[in-house]
C-alpha cells in the first residue's frame, strides 16, 4: 500500500468538503474566524482518528446488521470526551463552537469514513485515512475562515489588520460563507481542469 498516497488523498483527491461535499454544516457555520476553524479541526480530527482506530480494531467481530448503531455509539463516545474537555479547559472555545461540537456525532465525514474505510481496512491504514481527511477538512476550514475573517472583520486571530479599514460585514454572515465556499470550489475545479488538460497535451 502507498501510505503517502493514502494520507494525502484527503487533502486533494478526496477532500471531504471540496470533492465529496460532506461536512458542510460546520464548514459554513464556524468559519467566521480562523481560531474557530482550528479548534473545530482539532475536535473533528480527534473524533475521526479515535473512531477510525476503534472501528478498524473491532471490524472482524462486529455483526454487519448492527454495525451502524455500534459505529455511532463509538463516535458519540469520542465526541463526549471532546465536549467535556473543551467545556472544562477551553470554555470560550466551547461557547464559540456551541451546538456544532455535539453535532460532530452526525457529521457525515466521521460516519462515512468509519463505514467506507475503517470497517474494511487495517488500523494503520485507518489512522492514515483519518489524519489525511482531518488535514483536508482543516485546511479547507482554515482557508475559508481566514478569507471571511480578514474581509468581514478586518481581523485575523482577533487582531486588527488595517486600522481604520471598514470591513465587509457580509463576509462573516451566511451569504459570505456560501460565496467564499463557491470561490474555493471554482478554484479547485479550475486547477483540476488545467492539470487534466496538461496531461492530455503531454
Amino acid at each position: 500500500m502507498d501510505y503517502f498516497k493514502e494520507f494525502f488523498k484527503g487533502v486533494w483527491q478526496k477532500n471531504p468538503i471540496l470533492v465529496l461535499g460532506i461536512g458542510m454544516c460546520p464548514t459554513l457555520a464556524v468559519t467566521t474566524s480562523a481560531s474557530n476553524a482550528i479548534w473545530m479541526t482539532i475536535a473533528t480530527t480527534f473524533v475521526l482518528l479515535g473512531s477510525n482506530i476503534l472501528v478498524s480494531a473491532i471490524r472482524t467481530i462486529v455483526p454487519s446488521h448492527v454495525r451502524i448503531p455500534i459505529f455511532i455509539t463509538i463516535i458519540a463516545s469520542f465526541v463526549i470526551i471532546v465536549e467535556l474537555t473543551l467545556k472544562a479547559f477551553q470554555p470560550d472555545v466551547y461557547k464559540a463552537l456551541g451546538i456544532f461540537i455535539p453535532l460532530i456525532v452526525v457529521n457525515c465525514i466521521i460516519l462515512g469514513r468509519a463505514e467506507e474505510f475503517a470497517s474494511k481496512n487495517s488500523v494503520l491504514s485507518s489512522i492514515l485515512d483519518a489524519l489525511g481527511m482531518g488535514l483536508g477538512f482543516g485546511l479547507t476550514l482554515f482557508i475559508l475562515a481566514t478569507i471571511r475573517e480578514v474581509l468581514g472583520a478586518n481581523k485575523l486571530f482577533g487582531y486588527v489588520l488595517i486600522p481604520g479599514m471598514k470591513p465587509a460585514i457580509l463576509m462573516i454572515l451566511a451569504p459570505g460563507a456560501f460565496f467564499t465556499l463557491g470561490l474555493l470550489l471554482w478554484a479547485m475545479n479550475v486547477i483540476k481542469s488545467r492539470k487534466a488538460l496538461f496531461k492530455r497535451t503531454e
